[in-house]
């Protein structure tokens, strides 16, 4: 018997999950969290950027580094304190999530420098896109509920 696209199991888990108010209350606060980050991130690289002469990579390294610390420690504290793991396996799950957001932030980054954006502009647009890669690798992997 073949399931109908309305009834797999994937669906109705997606139809589950966006049903969940505990769900969007843990987005908010992903996102509160995020904000955080997002201003550490962008004041951490405009100083390094103009205060200091870095080069952008090299700025966006260490603004991405310090707020990935910031965020790891909020989201484990507060935003996912139910799903609290080993602090140290959640931490590596958790930046390999980061790693991979940072390079698609890197790549959106270095693109929209390229067609002559402001750094500054271009990082704040970067983070923002990959904001929700970031969520749903941080729900599903670093801080999932096992079962």
């Amino acid at each position: 018997m073949a399931l109908s696209p309305a009834t797999t199991p994937a669906r109705d888990r997606a139809r589950q999950a966006l049903s969940s108010s505990h769900n969007w209350k843990q987005l908010a606060k992903f996102s509160l969290v995020g904000l955080s980050g997002y201003v550490i991130n962008l004041a951490v690289y405009t100083a390094l950027l103009r205060g200091a002469g870095w080069h952008y990579a090299a700025a966006a390294t260490v603004s991405f580094l310090v707020a990935v610390t910031n965020n790891y420690t909020w989201n484990r504290l507060w935003t996912f304190h139910d799903q609290r793991g080993h602090v140290g396996w959640q931490g590596l799950r958790f930046l390999v999530v980061a790693l991979v957001a940072y390079l698609a932030n890197l790549a959106l980054l270095s693109g929209f420098i390229a067609l002559g954006l402001d750094k500054v502009l271009a990082q704040a647009i970067a983070v923002v896109l990959v904001t929700p890669l970031n969520f749903v690798g941080n729900k599903l992997w670093s801080f999932r509920v096992r079962r």
